[in-house]
């Protein structure tokens, strides 16, 4: 029987960005010992006291069908903090609760796009933001954001490929660089999305890992709230990555008909893992800077080590991670990867993952204890430099 095109042409006839990850989970299967640089998983798990609220509600029965746009508690939570973040007035009518940002990513992308739109994002581009795309029936169009401009996306490129588009999704603070876009960055998505009536998706998972400076959403520029959607979650914040939830805010009418796509797709959150959620967020700022707090002080340590040892690194102000620029050792960053793995059991994630902006750049995750982190990249760091030197 044949398959669709949508579902088999989700990756564009490329890899899907994750050989490395599915290599070094092989690896360790067969009993090998990889520091695992890749993914932005947390090594401390989520906390004891939410996991006992989700035990609470569970045990107290909110184990039926789920209420599809999210409780009514958990979406004022949300609603305050998103308000309280970014100044703008954000009620309950504006969000949706969502089985984590990547649904919400594409609940947005299904409301502002029909299919054979085309829909903009920008490269570098976490590695599903494509087949996100595509699987709502759009197409996907890649805005380059060059190295040389420290991965801020140019506003005359902006306005180049706006035309005819549907959408932009953007992601600020970035995955995978760390990058955090200017308010001159944001004014000219605006100004372009006004400009060609875009919608402008905002993917702001990474809002409380801020290590310099001050994150802006799209939203608070003037005009921009009645055409932007914003993605959230509690992945990142509060380490509840595998309790997949998230949300989408958005202009009210646009929620009404993303609640309706979730009666035909997701049918909600669990109940008892949206009264996990609500307790999550009622623990306020100070628990958020407690998560973060291993990956500011990681983040500067590595930045700090790379730096000194005369390696390339992105400017990077935010984020669990830190992308390396190794062009400078005449290998692909898939080829480094690969050999960083083979000979060092390191895993880390080539910038080719992340878009054709990205080639020649790894992306490393400071995901592990702040000791085996720093001898691991020790050790990239000097591969860097002996393949650097043989190359020179």
């Amino acid at each position: 029987m044949r398959l669709s095109t949508r579902i088999t042409g989700l990756t564009g006839g490329g890899s899907d960005g994750w050989d490395i990850l599915r290599k070094s989970r092989a690896m360790k299967a067969n009993g090998h010992d990889v520091v695992e640089l890749t993914i932005g998983e947390h090594d401390r798990r989520t906390e004891t006291e939410i996991l006992e609220a989700m035990h609470r509600s569970a045990l107290g029965g909110h184990t039926g069908y789920p209420d599809l746009p999210g409780t009514n508690a958990l979406r004022h939570a949300i609603a305050a903090r998103v308000q309280e973040r970014t100044g703008v007035r954000t009620a309950l009518e504006n969000v949706i609760v969502s089985p984590g940002a990547q649904s919400a990513l594409f609940a947005a992308h299904t409301a502002a796009c029909d299919p054979g739109d085309t829909a903009l994002f920008i490269d570098p581009y976490y590695a599903t933001y494509p087949g996100t795309i595509r699987g709502s029936g759009a197409i996907a169009k890649a805005i380059p954001a060059r190295a040389e401009a420290g991965f801020q996306p140019d506003a005359a490129d902006l306005a180049v490929a706006a035309g005819g588009a549907s959408s932009l999704l953007i992601n600020s603070p970035n995955n995978p660089t760390g990058v955090v876009y200017s308010r001159d960055t944001m004014e000219a998505i605006a100004e372009v999305a006004e400009a060609h009536d875009l919608w402008v998706i905002s993917d702001e998972v990474y809002d409380t890992q801020i290590w310099e400076g001050e994150h802006l959403s799209p939203r608070q520029l003037p005009g921009m709230a009645e055409r932007t959607l914003v993605a959230g979650s509690l992945s990142k914040s509060h380490a509840m990555t595998g309790s997949r939830i998230g949300w989408l805010v958005g202009p009210a009418e646009a929620m009404e008909h993303v609640e309706n796509l979730s009666t035909h797709t997701t049918y909600g959150v669990p109940g008892f893992i949206q009264d996990a959620g609500l307790f999550a967020l009622q623990q306020g700022a100070g628990f958020e800077d407690r998560i973060a707090a291993p990956f500011k002080r990681r983040h500067a340590k590595v930045a700090g080590y790379l730096a000194a040892r005369g390696l390339s690194v992105v400017p990077s102000r935010a984020s669990m991670y830190l992308m390396l620029d190794i062009r400078g050792t005449g290998l692909s960053g898939e080829d480094f990867a690969h050999r960083l793995l083979d000979q060092n059991l390191i895993a880390v994630m080539p910038g080719e993952s992340f878009g054709a902006a990205a080639a020649g750049h790894l992306r490393v995750a400071l995901t592990v204890d702040d000791d085996r982190l720093m001898a691991a990249v020790a050790t990239l760091a000097d591969l860097v430099g002996a393949l650097a030197t043989s190359a020179a």
